[in-house]
Formats: structure tokens, C-alpha cells, sequence
């Protein structure tokens, strides 16, 4: 079987695109605790549903981005 290497510039993406997915996922925990009026405490508390939605978040950016880069596989290899 043939090994990968993973590049640190690569982890680097990785880890910056699930960061922000993470502070999307809070800002929308931050909104609705605004809009329903409830208790700050609660950015806290919730913080076990943030991050299983900065998981799914990441899995649908992946999803996208796997969209795009096999289109644009796709053309390039036709052009060719």
C-alpha cells in the first residue's frame, strides 16, 4: 500500500477551517441566546451542541469542497 504524507501546511488548513467552523457555531449559539432572551451562562453549557455543530459544519464545507475540486478534476482532464 502506498503511504501519504500529510503536509503541516495542509494540518494548518485543517485546523484553521475547523476553527472558524467552531466560532460560526458559537456566533449562532450567541444569537439565539440573544434573540430568546436566556441566560449568557448558557455559551457554557452549551457548549457540547457548538461543537457537534462545528463538526457537521466542517463535514458539509468537506462535502463542498470534495464538489469542487472533483468538477474542476473533471474539466481539466476533459480539456486534456
Amino acid at each position: 500500500m502506498k503511504d501519504t504524507v500529510i503536509t503541516a501546511r495542509r494540518k494548518k488548513t485543517e485546523i484553521l477551517t475547523f476553527l472558524f467552523c467552531f466560532l460560526i457555531a458559537n456566533l449562532a449559539n450567541l444569537y439565539s441566546i440573544i434573540a430568546y432572551k436566556t441566560s449568557y451562562i448558557e455559551l457554557i453549557t452549551s457548549i457540547g451542541y457548538v461543537v457537534v455543530g462545528s463538526v457537521v459544519l466542517y463535514i458539509l464545507w468537506s462535502i463542498l469542497r470534495g464538489i469542487f475540486y472533483g468538477i474542476l478534476y473533471l474539466i481539466r482532464r476533459k480539456d486534456k
